[in-house]
């Protein structure tokens, strides 16, 4: 089989696709990766095929750092049509490319409308893969709510999901529909788009997160497969700088804290809270710098500063985890088994730091745009001293690391490809 994996945005939004394609490729099958350009390196270390569908995420993060640390996602989507229309643009044409030879297009979230226009242009099925559930339920409201802790009605909860994804369809539809006109020749979706008929006919949807972390609704069909988490390995040669083996060695196991991709307007005021907090804590620490480029001007000994690294070997090291809710660095916390602290900026993040919250496995949230020095250090007192909290952690931190995510993405994938007529494949 050759498989087409189409994966848009951060890191923490691409690194799992990467890591399922990488288990596809150890399963021999060939892997193609069409991504944005900030992570070739990341795509190609690993052996797989890149494809650029063009549009630097980190710079188009960059132009919107007012919306993002203000944190309203519908603002956000509001403002991205002029982006979506570029972005589209150049992932299609790359996207012809990506899928000449292939029988299988497996789409994140961020891609799949590309993948339909594609699948329908080339002849091949998509497989949507998603890192967090999209996917209609009465049991609880949509992961992009703009409260993840209301407390509605089943048809309410439904509901929200939909509103969901109209979201994202109506910011891309305009996008999408252009260059299904001008550079595929295709039809154009309908007003309300695609979702609809994904699930009336059934379609194999993977979902890669761990059912201890958000239970299989009973209201889904047997077409849609929670897998577990698909996480990514650092190569065998990888080594830790030594002067952060030295620190760690130094003293007790310090923080963790890093917002990924999140940009901020005044990186030196974010550094100076975080070094309050830490001081006020009487906690050690291990600062990523990330995106948002937190830059202090001295350090105190106890705080060592690091750019990018495994959150697979960093976080089992680590006494808590500090993080914005990212999907990906919040999975990779929850496997290290060790309790988060979480400041949700916007988009599923509120969702995450909610679920970590409800779970027992970190104290109570703290939106980015309310965070102050006191309640970041209250918030990680609790999180270091709670017996009961760092003994939950560690309980779901082994079940998540007991399963096999990716082998189990990689069996449903091959079922699917045994399935396609031989003169589509």
């Amino acid at each position: 089989m050759q498989a087409t994996i189409i994966a848009a945005g951060s890191r923490g939004d691409v690194q799992p696709y990467v890591a399922l394609g990488k288990g596809l490729k150890e399963a021999g099958h060939v892997v193609r990766v069409l991504a944005p350009p900030d992570f070739r390196e990341l795509i190609t270390v690993h052996g797989l095929n890149f494809f650029d569908m063009g549009g630097s995420i980190e710079a188009i993060a960059r132009g919107m750092e007012g919306q993002l640390e203000g944190g309203n996602f519908l603002k956000i989507l509001s403002t991205m049509g002029p982006a979506a229309q570029r972005l589209v643009t150049q992932a299609v044409a790359s996207g012809l490319a990506a899928c000449e030879g292939s029988n299988l297009i497996v789409a994140g979230l961020g891609g799949l409308f590309v993948a339909l226009a594609l699948s329908e242009k080339v002849g091949v099925p998509v497989v949507p893969a998603y890192l967090y559930p999209f996917t209609p339920t009465q049991e609880f409201p949509a992961v992009l709510s703009p409260s993840p802790r209301m407390d509605l009605p089943p048809w309410a909860n439904r509901l929200s999901h939909r509103i969901a994804q109209q979201m994202m369809w109506q910011t891309f539809r305009a996008a999408d529909n252009k260059a299904r006109r001008q550079i595929l020749g295709i039809a154009q979706l309908p007003f309300w788009g695609p979702f609809a008929s994904l699930e009336k006919d059934h379609r194999t949807i993977l979902c890669g997160y761990s059912p201890h972390v958000i239970p299989i609704p009973k209201d889904w069909g047997n077409s849609i497969h929670v897998t577990g988490y698909w996480f990514l390995e650092p190569s065998g040669n990888w080594q830790p700088p030594a002067e952060l083996a030295a620190f760690l060695a130094s003293g007790p196991p310090p923080l963790y804290i890093g917002f990924g991709s999140m940009v901020n307007r005044k990186p030196e005021e974010v550094a100076d809270l975080v070094l309050r907090a830490l001081d006020k804590s009487g906690q050690r620490a291990v600062v990523s710098a990330g995106w948002g480029g937190m830059k202090p001007l001295e350090l105190p000994q106890t705080v060592f500063m690091i750019g990018s690294l495994p959150h697979s070997w960093l976080f089992p090291r680590m006494a808590a985890v500090v993080h914005h809710g990212g999907v990906g660095t919040t999975a990779a916390g929850l496997r290290a088994g060790v309790p988060a602290v979480v400041l949700p900026f916007f988009g599923d993040q509120p969702f995450w730091a909610h679920r970590v919250h409800e779970m027992g496995v970190g104290p109570r949230p703290i939106p980015r745009r309310h965070l102050t020095v006191d309640r970041l250090a209250e918030a990680i007192h609790s999180a270091v001293s709670s017996s009961e909290m760092r003994h939950r952690a560690a309980q779901l931190g082994e079940r998540i690391r007991n399963e096999d995510g990716i082998g189990r993405a990689v069996e449903i994938l091959g079922q699917v490809s045994s399935t396609i007529p031989p003169t589509t494949r």
